[in-house]
């Protein structure tokens, strides 16, 4: 398994490296033995709430230093931590992780919201979800902003980045996945569709909901019970809602 690469800008320069913010999202990160650390920054005021790792380099600094390694007005609490990306996982590995289990799998295409990615693994870690499955050029890369949404289930949850979605949608199909699209015009409700499958959930780009190939992938359809009040939900609620309808099958 070979470590994602390191993000780099257009001109083909390297980027810096994702810096994680707020209790939680360092804590975890932390606390997860495939993440590599680079610098840890903190303010002496909340430095005695941390176990810092033996050869973690640490840069102690107030509030506002702090604040100007973080996008402007981000929460962080007194805890930065400056990470390399975490490994790519293969999805042989995560159809080996659902083996004799209805665990359902996530997948997303072309959401690129930071914070809808985040609290989609938040919900993933929350109703035991296998991972996350994204198209690799069109979801967003780590950073503090979606590892403070996730809050702590960017270093629980698996997130798998492939290059071309239809074929590991391929892929899922024939390791015995029931490939469900959620569309808010389908006639079948998420917990028909569920049944007693093992279930990979498949949600569309924030508004537009997923592109004509994608639907072509999936075994079937459908949608949230919603009443006509109101026409849709963010993707990040309906993803929790669905995986709530997986979780509670028992």
């Amino acid at each position: 398994m070979g470590r994602r690469p390191h993000p780099r800008n257009a001109a083909g320069q390297k980027s810096s490296y994702p810096r994680l913010y707020g209790r939680h999202a360092v804590f975890a990160a932390l606390d997860n033995p495939e993440r590599v650390f680079r610098k840890l920054y903190v303010t002496h005021d909340v430095a005695k709430e941390i176990v810092i790792p033996k050869g973690l380099a640490v840069q102690y600094g107030d509030a506002s230093d702090l604040g100007r390694l973080v996008p402007a007005d981000a929460p962080h609490q007194g805890f930065v931590l400056e990470v390399e990306p975490l490994e790519n996982p293969w999805l042989g590995d995560i159809f080996a992780a659902g083996e004799g289990n209805r665990r359902p799998l996530v997948i997303l295409d072309q959401v690129t919201d930071p914070h809808n990615v985040g609290a989609i693994l938040r919900s993933a870690a929350a109703f035991g979800a296998l991972a996350i499955v994204t198209q690799d050029r069109h979801a967003p890369p780590e950073s503090g902003a979606l590892a403070k949404a996730a809050s702590g289930a960017l270093e629980t949850v698996p997130w798998t980045r492939v290059v071309n979605l239809a074929r590991a949608m391929d892929e899922i199909g024939e390791a015995g996945f029931w490939r469900i699209g959620l569309d808010g015009k389908a006639e079948v409700t998420i917990e028909a569709a569920l049944g007693e499958t093992r279930p990979a959930l498949v949600f569309g780009a924030e508004g537009e909901g997923m592109r004509a190939n994608t639907a072509l992938h999936c075994d079937q359809v459908a949608r949230l019970p919603m009443t006509a009040a109101m026409e849709s939900l963010n993707v990040s609620n309906a993803a929790a809602i669905a995986l709530y309808a997986a979780a509670r099958r028992g």
